[in-house]
């Protein structure tokens, strides 16, 4: 799958230097040239949240052929267009954002594929690998991409795109590991996946410093492949071949960096790692900014694919293994609309940025905002959870009622417990901080109170979207929060373990159940 993959990634960067190369002689407008990386890049702000619900639920082996023959179908729609001159900017971009709407609905899967393939110590290299895999890519696809525009045309990289999805189709139909694991518990729904993985991802906050601190370097970082190839044209005097050997330039060293990181990571920590790769990348923009020579340039680049390979494998393996395996599709495609889309705003904006203040101006204000970056990172450190404690807790049984409830209404569900003496305040403040891993197994609303008479009496109570829901959320309680239940356990009086109550939404053709 790796060397499909690889294929793929080639065919992917020789059609975007066919775009790029084509869309300048098709107009002068930096805004439209900077607005192809936008288009690539905005299907996964549109698509990529309903995408990784989708990516959790079906058969993932379907999902990545048909969506791979999509994304041949449109390159093949681009590149007969492309020979018969029938290619206009909006019907550039058009494409190319049907292509990225294609590479949408693959991505949350397949990103969550490669780490399953081997142990999970291995895991943070495959990750690595992965975006070494792309980056070689970046290394070869340009290289290629530039040499076969100046000597034939757009179009025929734009086959050449359509023809790399084939060995990607073949490797997937071969595999035979994408049905999803049995559950107890009845199919989830799209929306309800889209609204769990919502959940789980707004009420961690670990997953939210990942985010921010992704999307902020985004933002920023992805000015320097916007405004390449203006860099490559108007300041280096380069043809598309001087243009796609800078990209090489970022590829050798996006190499570089993953031989180097296994390493990097026994020396340094991760917050280390990611501090410093975005201090050099901003020396890399900054440098961009001033450097009027094709050598210095390149040799920047190279130190710039070090920096971005260590950041992207230290953003993406610090957020997958902060998910569970149910929520890791559904988890993905959250990062992938802030990572994708702070790419895609900042293009747009650079672009506008460099219109009006020139390219000089634009890359120094980029690489003030890594610097900004940076300065956050301190800040809002990263948080370390071992993948074990994400592992499901296992052991919980269902609930037993003296009726079956439906499923199409809310439940409330009560604990009371009551504190060992003096020990109150610890067991409020332990419920409390117990609000996010409810709300991240599944409840909407989370509330604690204490008994105006009793203080040791202290009632939970939480809702969850329909009793299905409530199953589920019994399956994905992990290790970690097990762990706290049972030191919050330990708080209670031995004499009086913790009650549980069920209470069903009443509706008019129901009347109220009750737990036995």
């Amino acid at each position: 799958m790796a060397s499909a993959q690889f294929l793929s990634n080639v065919g992917g960067w020789m059609q975007t230097v066919g775009s790029q190369e084509l869309m300048l002689t098709l107009t002068t407008s930096t805004t439209l040239v900077a607005l192809i990386q936008t288009a690539a890049g905005l299907p996964v702000v549109l698509l990529a949240v309903p995408a990784g619900a989708i990516g959790d639920l079906v058969d993932r082996r379907r999902l990545l052929i048909a969506s791979q023959l999509f994304m041949l179908l449109a390159a093949v729609a681009l590149a007969a267009l492309a020979f018969a001159g029938l290619v206009t900017p909006l019907v550039l971009l058009a494409l190319i954002f049907a292509v990225g709407a294609g590479q949408t609905v693959t991505s949350p899967t397949w990103q969550t594929l490669q780490p399953e393939l081997v142990a999970p110590e291995d895991r943070t290299q495959a990750i690595a690998l992965g975006a070494v895999n792309q980056n070689l890519s970046r290394a070869i696809g340009p290289a290629i991409g530039g040499a076969l525009y100046a000597a034939t045309s757009a179009g025929v990289l734009f086959v050449a795109n359509a023809v790399s999805f084939v060995p990607v189709i073949g490797a997937v139909a071969r595999w035979r590991g994408g049905a999803r694991p049995a559950s107890t518990t009845a199919r989830e729904h799209v929306v309800d996946a889209i609204r769990a993985g919502a959940r789980y991802v707004a009420s961690s906050p670990a997953l939210r410093v990942i985010l921010l601190r992704a999307g902020l370097f985004m933002v920023f970082a992805n000015s320097i492949w916007a405004l390449l190839p203006l860099v490559a044209h108007s300041r280096l005097h380069l043809g598309s071949g001087g243009y796609g050997l800078l990209l090489g330039g970022v590829g050798v060293g996006a190499v570089t960096g993953a031989a180097s990181l296994p390493r990097l990571r026994a020396r340094v920590s991760s917050a280390a790692l990611m501090l410093g790769s975005t201090i050099v990348f901003a020396g890399v923009t900054l440098s961009l900014a001033y450097l009027r020579a094709s050598v210095p340039a390149a040799l920047a680049l190279v130190l710039g694919g070090v920096a971005w390979i260590l950041v992207l494998s230290t953003l993406n393996s610090q957020y997958q293994s902060t998910l569970p395996d149910w929520a890791k599709a559904r988890g993905m495609s959250y990062y992938l609309v802030i990572f994708q889309g702070g790419g895609a705003l900042g293009s747009a904006a650079f672009g506008v940025v460099a219109q009006h203040v020139g390219l000089t101006g634009a890359l120094l204000a980029a690489a003030i905002g890594l610097a900004l970056v940076a300065v956050v990172g301190v800040w809002l450190p990263f948080k370390d959870i071992a993948p074990v404690d994400l592992v499901p807790a296992g052991d919980w049984p269902d609930p037993r009622l003296r009726v079956a409830p439906g499923s199409d209404g809310p439940v409330l569900v009560t604990v009371e417990y009551w504190a060992l003496p003096r020990r109150e305040p610890d067991l409020v403040e332990a419920l409390s901080a117990g609000r996010y891993a409810r709300r991240r197994t599944g409840a909407t609303r989370w509330r604690v109170w204490r008994d105006a008479a009793d203080s040791a009496h202290v009632l939970e109570q939480f809702v969850v979207g329909s009793w299905d829901e409530h199953l589920r959320q019994h399956e994905r309680v992990s290790r970690r929060d097990q762990e706290r239940l049972d030191r919050i356990r330990a708080m209670t009086d031995p004499n009086r373990p913790p009650t549980v109550t069920h209470w069903l939404a009443r509706d008019k053709d129901r009347q109220p159940a009750e737990e036995s």
